[in-house]
């Protein structure tokens, strides 16, 4: 087995993402505090080719040396907006039509394996703060909770690393 080079995987430019057909899925940032942090969310959103990223609250917004130095440039490339209020976000979700989850551990939460997408439903999944979470006036505004199943000892996950772990779920697969 030999590993490819950048060179040979034929990657999209900026131009031709931004052109491209994007899963019908959003991610929101409930008051995420690390820049490295949102620019991981970046990256994953543009490997899945999400429609776009919502900023919210103290969530850092592009251009900022430390988002880019983990998005890689992705910042570029998926579609972002900043929203002061989360709830604002949610109202504004709801009116374009999308399903709002989140990703959050909650009564009557669906385990992430057991979720499967409605075809032609749009999506968008509230990933929160790494302290407190998804807030619990977000949560009450949303359609329902998905939540990442967890074995060990603790029960909390990075905020990137549950974002790549519900984008890939979430992700329409051929």
């Amino acid at each position: 087995m030999r590993k490819l080079k950048v060179t040979e995987m034929g990657r999209m430019s900026v131009a031709e993402f931004r052109d491209s057909e994007k899963q019908p899925l959003v991610v929101v940032l409930d008051h995420v505090r690390s820049l490295y942090n949102v620019g991981s969310v970046f990256r994953s959103s543009d490997a899945f080719r999400i429609e776009g990223v919502l900023l919210c609250g103290i969530t850092a917004r592009p251009p900022h040396p430390e988002i880019h130095k983990t998005a890689l440039g992705a910042e570029e490339s998926v579609d972002w907006r900043f929203f002061e209020k989360t709830e604002d976000a949610v109202v504004w979700l709801k009116n374009q039509g999308y399903t709002v989850l989140a990703v959050e551990q909650c009564e009557g939460s669906t385990m992430l394996q057991h979720f499967r997408r409605k075809a032609g439903q749009k999506y968008a999944v509230v990933l929160g703060n790494e302290v407190k979470g998804v807030q619990q006036q977000v949560v009450d505004m949303c359609d329902g909770c998905l939540e990442i199943p967890q074995y060990g000892t603790k029960h909390s996950l990075n905020v990137s690393v549950a974002a790549g772990i519900v984008l890939w779920h979430l992700s329409e697969k051929e």
